[in-house]
């Protein structure tokens, strides 16, 4: 996806990194491809540790609100629905997300390591900006089923079916793969010849500002990817909840209105946290030159928040996941009083 640029780079940065390079020469020209990049992070902010101290806390706290979530909906046969395949999805690519950011995130800058070399930094790319993709997507998964739900009620189980959604998260899936496999392909055929120090927090896409030959093409393809995976899934999200405004007001009883945005409610959170930060620095970075650590700071909570605020947020506000939880709840402690009851009885 596209980066926002920023000009934080000074003298003695411009040559960081430069010192062990693969220099493939051609007719025509020399390809510089480097060993290492330097990632910066946040730059002179006091007390910076603290904040990466918070971010340990938050990947903790998703780590075990995800797969909670997740054994929930794998343990409770009433969540195996189309509508909780999406939500599994959610938390799987929540999960799966933290983990390919905050981690190494964590080991860059609280234990100083912030070199990263030039295939992991491309991995670190692909994984990042792979699940980023899929939580866009599967946001607009979720709202195709409340727009189904709530338009079509009576088609719903006819049309969102277990297989029509699973084989969507797939083509979401396939999607996210190929897309981000490309974008991160091309960033292969630069050559960085001036500096390889990442004005970021990971090795973002943003990098590509530092080659020294051609790279239109990546900025094409960074705007085609924000565009097609984060503005035009928000666009439709947004117009499928007009067309629910509309259906809604065609039911005449106030009660079955609020019980069908009540439905609504948990998908609208996911939706304002996960898009409302990221598009507001995305608009504002066009109009006002913004301060690289505000950008930084802005993008990092944004990856990072949502993930550990989804499973919360479903298990706080969702009525159906709270009666399956309290259900496996007393499953369990009547399990657990049979296996005492059977080894006392085993021990007499």
């Amino acid at each position: 996806m596209q980066t926002i640029p920023s000009n934080r780079f000074c003298g003695s940065q411009m040559s960081a990194g430069l010192t062990s390079m693969q220099s493939v020469s051609s007719p025509n020209a020399t390809f510089i491809r480097p060993s290492s990049f330097y990632i910066i992070g946040l730059y002179n902010v006091p007390h910076a540790k603290y904040f990466y101290v918070f971010l340990c806390f938050v990947y903790i706290v998703t780590v075990l609100g995800n797969l909670f979530i997740m054994g929930t909906i794998y343990l409770a046969r009433s969540l195996h629905t189309a509508k909780y395949i999406a939500v599994f999805n959610l938390a799987l690519s929540d999960l799966c997300g933290s983990s390919a950011l905050i981690p190494k995130l964590l080991d860059m800058f609280l234990f100083e390591n912030q070199y990263i070399s030039y295939e992991a930094c491309l991995a670190n790319m692909f994984f990042v900006y792979v699940f980023m993709t899929l939580q866009s997507l599967t946001l607009l998964a979720m709202a195709y089923d409340r727009l189904i739900a709530i338009c079509f009620p009576l088609r719903y189980h006819a049309i969102v079916t277990n297989t029509a959604m699973t084989l969507i998260i797939c083509a979401m899936w396939i999607l996210s793969l190929s897309v981000i496999a490309l974008m991160v392909a091309l960033v292969t055929r630069l050559s960085f010849c001036r500096s390889t120090t990442v004005d970021s927090y990971f090795c973002d896409h943003g990098l590509y500002y530092l080659a020294c030959n051609d790279y239109s093409m990546n900025s094409i393809i960074g705007n085609v990817c924000t565009a097609v995976l984060l503005y035009i899934p928000l666009i439709l999200i947004a117009l499928s909840y007009v067309c629910i405004g509309f259906a809604l007001q065609k039911i005449s009883h106030g009660a079955e209105q609020i019980k069908a945005m009540k439905t609504c409610t948990s998908h609208v959170i996911l939706v304002a946290m996960f898009y409302l930060p990221i598009i507001s620095v995305y608009t504002a970075a066009f109009t006002t030159p913004i301060s690289a650590n505000i950008r930084i700071i802005n993008t990092a909570l944004t990856q990072t928040i949502p993930p550990m605020l989804n499973p919360i947020i479903y298990t706080l506000k969702t009525e159906e996941v709270l009666q399956c939880i309290k259900v496996i709840y007393k499953q369990t402690r009547v399990n657990s009083a049979v296996e005492r009851t059977m080894k006392k009885t085993a021990r007499n």
